[in-house]
């Protein structure tokens, strides 16, 4: 029997860098755009999100949380160019974008129809940047469905991804222009890929964030997991659902709730759950799409930002490149390494396992290492010079008194 769904959801996600001396400007373009606001967090509304995170990593994603409601709308009120200086100076500042709600004629009866629900531009200071777009698919409950759009929307960035020879077609039903025209405002929002290529991002291919409900007709205390355990995989890992070759689990599972698995991997995190348990199809969806987001979009700036710092260490030209970066080592460390991003026993699972597929904290201590050792290396350098300019001194001076001592006796 076919798996069908009760709820589902996927964001793709996809990082960009902007250069920081052009940050302020970008941020500007973004404010100037009628179709972009600045989404503002408020206690009442997102009392869930503000309870969730802990005080300094809560400031530091969602700084509108501690501006009185009087703040925001004065700020929304700036002239363009205020209003830009003042939101490019914040650690973090998110837009949503208004999408064109116009309906699009089916290409074709074999498309996977779906919908637009939300986009987002997650923008930090240090220039790294996210655009997050929320998508449901429409006018069917089949899994395989949700499986073939993930499969095939991830890769519509890369060149003729349309006309692929995969065979799976999709529409996009709620924006003007259709898939086409997204895949254009995408590379237009971001820009020139130079930056993000340096650190060796892909930029043919979004990061996956899914969120799936089944009928709890096919998983429950009669039906195991182990009778789906491969539609799971291909889900997990973003197969075609035609795919029945060497399938393998790449990803890492977290089994924190009865029926529910979480799979994790560099470049997908995926929520596979069943209706037989009410909290799937009620609570949960709401905490994955929201708390538990911002906790992979925290770590995966942390992932860049370590990338992006290691990229300045290796291509510095001198100790003030080097101490500029090492400066911003070590408040990365102090504001935001060393800093638990929330006291929820659940998220912090979960927080564990973004940083252990992510490879977070090796990449940290080697960086770290690479300082330490440099550091060491410039101060025995730097004790040298003074030892070599004592030694000059103390020499110059022996002479100088030699002389005085000879003019004396004469």
């Amino acid at each position: 029997m076919e798996l069908k769904t009760n709820y589902q959801y996927t964001y793709f996600v996809y990082p960009f860098i902007v250069k920081e001396d052009k940050y302020s400007k970008y941020i500007l373009r973004l404010v100037r755009d009628k179709r972009i606001k600045i989404k503002s967090f408020e206690k009442e509304k997102d009392l869930l999100l503000y309870k969730y995170f802990t005080p300094k990593v809560r400031e530091f994603l969602f700084s509108s949380f501690s501006m009185p409601h009087s703040k925001i709308k004065k700020l929304e009120e700036l002239p363009l160019e205020t209003k830009a200086a003042t939101l490019a100076q914040l650690p973090c500042a998110i837009f949503e974008y208004e999408f064109s709600g116009a309906q699009n004629k089916k290409e074709s009866e074999n498309s996977i129809a779906y919908k637009l629900q939300k986009v987002e531009i997650i923008c930090f200071s240090t220039g790294i940047c996210f655009i997050s777009i929320k998508t449901t698919v429409e006018d069917t409950d089949s899994f395989s469905d949700v499986i073939n759009f993930n499969y095939k929307f991830r890769d519509i960035n890369q060149e003729k991804a349309l006309s692929s020879g995969d065979n799976i077609k999709i529409h996009l039903k709620n924006c003007e222009g259709g898939t086409t025209a997204l895949i254009e405002f995408i590379k237009d929002l971001a820009g020139s890929s130079l930056e993000t290529v340096k650190l060796g991002i892909n930029t043919e291919r979004f990061l996956v964030y899914s969120y799936v409900c089944i009928d709890g007709e096919m998983w429950n205390q009669e039906n195991t997991f182990e009778s789906i355990k491969n539609s799971y995989i291909k889900y997990a890992n973003i197969l075609s659902a035609d795919n029945n070759s060497n399938i393998k689990d790449r990803s890492t599972t977290l089994s924190e709730w009865k029926y529910a698995k979480l799979g994790v991997s560099k470049t997908s995190v995926t929520l596979f759950t069943s209706n037989v348990e009410m909290n799937n199809f009620t609570i949960l969806p709401e905490e994955f799409e929201n708390q538990y987001f911002y906790t992979y979009i925290l770590s995966l700036y942390k992932r860049l930002y370590l990338k992006k710092m290691n990229h300045e260490f290796k291509n510095a030209n001198s100790s003030k490149d080097i101490n500029r970066t090492r400066k911003r080592f070590v408040d990365f460390t102090q504001h935001l390494w060393i800093q638990e991003a929330t006291e929820d026993e659940t998220g912090n699972k979960l927080n564990h396992k973004f940083k252990e597929a992510f490879e977070v904290e090796n990449t940290y201590f080697k960086l770290k290492n690479k300082y330490d050792i440099l550091y060491k290396e410039m101060n025995v350098e730097k004790n040298a010079k003074r030892i070599s300019i004592i030694t000059v001194i103390l020499i110059a001076s022996l002479i100088f008194n030699i002389l005085n001592f000879i003019m004396l006796i004469r």
